[in-house]
C-alpha cells in the first residue's frame, strides 16, 4: 500500500509498505478516505521527538471498514467509521473510566497509545491507503448515512473537535463566562468554537497568523494579534481588568514570541496574567518528556520556568493532558449529524496522499492560508 513515512527531521515522503493487515481477531481493517495533517505531526516532522524513521504517521484518520477480525461482531463490512487517535483496549482500569487517552494495555510501560506519534506504541499512522484498527469494536465510531457527505466534518472527531472540547472541559468552561484561548491553529480554533457552542459570553483568541485570526473571527471570537502589542494587557483590556473566566492552552512547548525566539514557557505564564483569580486553565497543547531538540538540557528534558507564585497567589487551578476522544465523540458526531457544528471550517486545503509532503512544506512554514489540510487516500484534491 501507499503510505507517508517519516525519514527524519522534514523528511517524510509517499512510498509503498506492506499492507496494514489482521493480526488479532479483535482487529479491524479500515480504507482510508479522510486522513489529516494535525499540528502535532509537526512536532515529529520538525524533529522533535524521539520518533523513529520509517514510521507512518497520521492520527486523524476516517474511512471504510473493509475486513473484520473473528470475534468483531459490532463492526461490519462496509461500515464508514472515524477512529479515535487513542488506540485503547477499553478493559483497562483508565479505559473502564473513561480515560481512553491513558489505557495501560496498548503501550506497556506509560499510559497511553496511539495511531503513528512518538512514544505511543508501535502503531502505525492512518495516513495510508490502510489501515489496523486494534479492538475494532471498541475504537470504531460508526458514523450515520450521512458520512460521506460530511466526511471533512466527521473526520474532525478523530482528533482537533473532541481535543478542542476537551480543553473548555479541563479549564471548567460555564455558559456565560468568558474564556481566552492561545494559539489558532486548528486545536485553538476548535477550542474557540467549541467555547461558544458551549455558551461563552466571549472568546478570545491569540495569534499573530492573519489568515487563522480571520477565522476566529469568522466564527465569533474575538482576535488579539500578539504581535501588535502585549497579549496579557489586551485581554484585561477586554475583560475589565479582572481577566478572562477560564484560559486554553493550544500551542504546547515550541510557542515562539513574534520575533521567533523560541519560549517553551510562554503561554503558560501569559495564561496565569490572563486568567482572574480563582479561574481555570486547560492545557492541551503538546508538552513532552523529551525534546531532543530543545535550546537548553532544562527543556530537553521537558522542564519549563513556570510562574508557580503568581499562579498560587491567585488560587487558579489547570487540567491538563491529552483527550479522551471517545468522551466526547458520540455527542459531538450528533451535533454534526443535526447541522449544530461544522467544524470543516478550519480546512484550507484538501490534497491526494501522493502531496502529502508538500502539504507538510506548506503547514509548518504556516504559509499563508494553509491552516488545515486534509489528505485523501483515494486520491481527491481541491
Amino acid at each position: 500500500m501507499q503510505a507517508l513515512v517519516y525519514n527524519g527531521a522534514r523528511d517524510v515522503v509517499v512510498t509503498e509498505v506492506p499492507d496494514a493487515r489482521i493480526e488479532r481477531p479483535t482487529d479491524v481493517l479500515v480504507r482510508i478516505t479522510t486522513t489529516n495533517i494535525c499540528g502535532s505531526d509537526l512536532h515529529m516532522y520538525e524533529g522533535r521527538t524521539t520518533m523513529e524513521p520509517g514510521r507512518v504517521l497520521g492520527h486523524e484518520n476516517l474511512g471504510e471498514v473493509v475486513e473484520i477480525g473473528s470475534a468483531v461482531d459490532r463492526i461490519k463490512m462496509g461500515d464508514m467509521v472515524c477512529l479515535p487517535f487513542n488506540v485503547a483496549c477499553g478493559h483497562c482500569k483508565n479505559c473502564e473510566a473513561g480515560l481512553t487517552g491513558f489505557c495501560l494495555t496498548l503501550n506497556p510501560g506509560t499510559a497511553g497509545a496511539a495511531y503513528g506519534f512518538a512514544g505511543m506504541g508501535p502503531f502505525n499512522g492512518g495516513q495510508a491507503e490502510l489501515l489496523r484498527v486494534p479492538y475494532g469494536d471498541f475504537n470504531c465510531l460508526r458514523l450515520p448515512v450521512d458520512a460521506k457527505e460530511k466526511e471533512n466534518d466527521y473526520v474532525m472527531l478523530s482528533d482537533i473537535f473532541p481535543t478542542g472540547w476537551h480543553c473548555t472541559e479541563l479549564a471548567g468552561l460555564r455558559p456565560g463566562e468568558s474564556a481566552v484561548v492561545y494559539g489558532a491553529g486548528p486545536i485553538g480554533l476548535m477550542a474557540a468554537y467549541s467555547a461558544l457552542l458551549k455558551g461563552a459570553s466571549k472568546v478570545l483568541v491569540v495569534d499573530r497568523h492573519p489568515d487563522r485570526l480571520r477565522l476566529a473571527e469568522q466564527i465569533g471570537a474575538i482576535a488579539i494579534d500578539d504581535s501588535k502589542a502585549s497579549p496579557v494587557e489586551q485581554i484585561l483590556n477586554l475583560t475589565g481588568g479582572e481577566g478572562a473566566d477560564r484560559g486554553c492552552e493550544c500551542v504546547g512547548y515550541q510557542a515562539h514570541d513574534p520575533q521567533g525566539h523560541e519560549h517553551p514557557n510562554m503561554t503558560m505564564n501569559n495564561l496565569v496574567r490572563s486568567v482572574r483569580p480563582t479561574g481555570g486553565i486547560g492545557v492541551v497543547g503538546v508538552f513532552l518528556p523529551q525534546d531532543p531538540g530543545a535550546p537548553d538540557d532544562s527543556t530537553r528534558r521537558g522542564e519549563i520556568p513556570f510562574d508557580m507564585g503568581l499562579f498560587w497567589f491567585k488560587g487558579q487551578k489547570i487540567g491538563t493532558g491529552q483527550a479522551n476522544v471517545k468522551a466526547y465523540n458520540r455527542r459531538l458526531r450528533n451535533l454534526i449529524h443535526t447541522g449544530r457544528a461544522t467544524p470543516s471550517f478550519v480546512i484550507s486545503h484538501e490534497l491526494p496522499l501522493e502531496q502529502a509532503p508538500e502539504g507538510y512544506r506548506h503547514f509548518d512554514a504556516r504559509d499563508e492560508g494553509w491552516t488545515k489540510v486534509v489528505l485523501h487516500p483515494d486520491g481527491r484534491h481541491r
